[in-house]
């Protein structure tokens, strides 16, 4: 069982190995299923259809499955952290002269059930999937994960997302104003604030990044719901009000963090990245959180 760390300040080998679990978890669906399928499923199930023939839809339940079962978890480690838990490290928030309170039922279904959220992204993937307009990769079982391609998938998602975004702030007054102000209505961001936006904005931010990295990144099922989970519960992550345990280490590797994400959302015109801050760095566009005092106590960063 996880227990609290020692004292604030100061987390335990417990709070670590709870943090590292939390991201195993997000992706325990297609880890616990790539090697078993074969033995849950009739093969007709999962069994690659003729060109022009209706894909079966057993992947696109899974894929969906692996976002909804790795976002549960991520949905209780906000609620212990609402609650005030110190289980997964020192509670504190990225901008603590911001005050946000809420009912945190209220949080979920606005994060859960916006029609411009995880609705769109659902009606999306079915779409894209039934239609057949995934690659065939796609649509195959065998393989297991492929790590590197999860990772490419990651990679350009973000790079894609970047360069929308960035295009977003800047075209036009009218056209952020239109897409993607709604989603800037709060300098300071909570975790379920990720998909709290406009339908422009779902559409080229995260849609058309995600059918670009399909036929960008060819890999199989496993690998793409891999991708899904990771991509859709570390975008929710990085809204965080708190700092998490392993922001000091990817800030180290220049991952997205809370910290990251908040200056965006306080300053407007640095770090439009979200999962990398590489883009950032290459277009001079990265504000380091450490250089914004008042978010950062220098025992967290």
């Amino acid at each position: 069982m996880c227990r609290a760390p020692p004292r604030q300040g100061a987390p335990g080998v417990a709070s670590w190995a709870c943090a590292a679990w939390l991201w195993v978890l997000i992706v325990s669906w297609p880890l616990a299923l790539r090697t078993r399928y074969e033995r849950v499923f009739p093969a007709e199930w999962y069994a690659e259809t003729e060109p022009g023939e209706r894909p079966r839809a057993l992947g696109l339940l899974l894929g969906l499955f692996a976002v909804a079962w790795g976002h549960v978890f991520v949905v209780a480690y906000q609620y212990a952290r609402w609650r005030g838990s110190r289980v997964f490290g020192p509670l504190v928030k990225v901008q603590p002269n911001e005050e946000r309170t809420y009912e945190f039922s209220e949080g979920v279904a606005t994060h859960l059930f916006q029609p411009e959220g995880f609705v769109v992204l659902g009606l999306y993937l079915s779409a894209t999937w039934l239609c057949g307009w995934m690659p065939r990769s796609y649509y195959r079982f065998d393989g297991g994960i492929e790590w590197a391609k999860v990772a490419m998938c990651l990679l350009v998602q973000d790079a894609l997302q970047f360069a929308m975004h960035r295009l977003e702030h800047s075209v036009s007054p009218s056209f952020y104003k239109s897409s993607h102000k709604p989603h800037h209505r709060f300098t300071n961001p909570r975790t379920f604030d990720a998909f709290n936006g406009s339908l422009a904005d779902t559409l080229l931010m995260i849609l058309v990044p995600l059918f670009a990295t399909a036929w960008i990144v060819r890999c199989n099922v496993w690998s793409y719901m891999t991708f899904g989970t990771l991509y859709a519960n570390w975008l929710v992550l990085i809204h965080s009000e708190y700092h998490h345990l392993w922001d000091p280490v990817f800030l180290m590797l220049k991952f997205g963090t809370a910290a990251d994400h908040h200056v965006h959302h306080k300053l407007f015109i640095k770090n439009y990245g979200h999962l990398f801050m590489y883009w950032d760095l290459m277009c001079g566009t990265y504000k380091d959180p450490r250089g914004v005092r008042v978010f950062h106590p220098k025992n967290v960063l």
